[in-house]
């Protein structure tokens, strides 16, 4: 297994969709909990490769070209989440309505996307950038330290000092992981 990391692409946007269904349970894979499995890769992972103030990088596997895990995330949050509110969720309302979603994790995704969540000042005056990170299970290992240290070498030359995460507080080996590189909870 010969992995590089290089700088996300728009073109990368089916393989980060599809490795956020595949994580979206919680580390596991969220394809039983949708008719719809685009939806995660539509809310997490496919904006940052396509909205302003957005960034990522990706996992290639080098024989196969393949990729297989990324990080992405925006280095000015509020102008991201007002780009998207403004831009893409609505668009995306319309494409994916409540009315015709029959299972829970569908509607959720749906709902998200009209009323997209408002974050506590106490998260922003920590840092304005945020991150989302997903790597395929056989990559796990080594590698999410790797995209870590990536991001934070290219967020440094930005003049960024901090950053972020949501996570789902189900998923123990994400928090421990998390835990060990430094992260911290903040406060709300």
């Amino acid at each position: 297994m010969t992995v590089k990391i290089r700088p996300a692409l728009p073109q990368d946007a089916a393989a980060l969709s599809r490795i956020c269904l595949l994580t979206a349970d919680a580390g596991q894979s969220a394809e039983h909990l949708h008719d719809f499995p685009e939806l995660p890769g539509l809310v997490w992972a496919v904006p940052y490769v396509q909205l302003p103030t957005t960034w990522g990088f990706v996992m290639e596997e080098e024989s196969s070209g393949e990729v297989v895990g990324y990080i992405v995330g925006s280095t000015d949050t509020p102008a991201y989440e007002k780009y998207a509110a403004e831009n893409l969720w609505p668009v995306l309302s319309e494409r994916y309505p409540v009315s015709v979603m029959t299972k829970p994790a569908d509607q959720h995704y749906a709902k998200l996307l009209r009323k997209f969540r408002v974050l506590p000042d106490t998260t922003l005056a920590f840092s304005p950038a945020h991150l989302h990170i997903d790597i395929l299970g056989s990559y796990q290992v080594g590698w999410g330290r790797k995209l870590i240290q990536t991001a934070v070498e290219y967020l440094s030359g930005e003049g960024i000092d901090g950053i972020w995460l949501v996570m789902n507080p189900t998923n123990v080996n994400a928090r421990k992981f998390y835990e060990k590189l430094g992260f911290r909870s903040i406060e709300i």
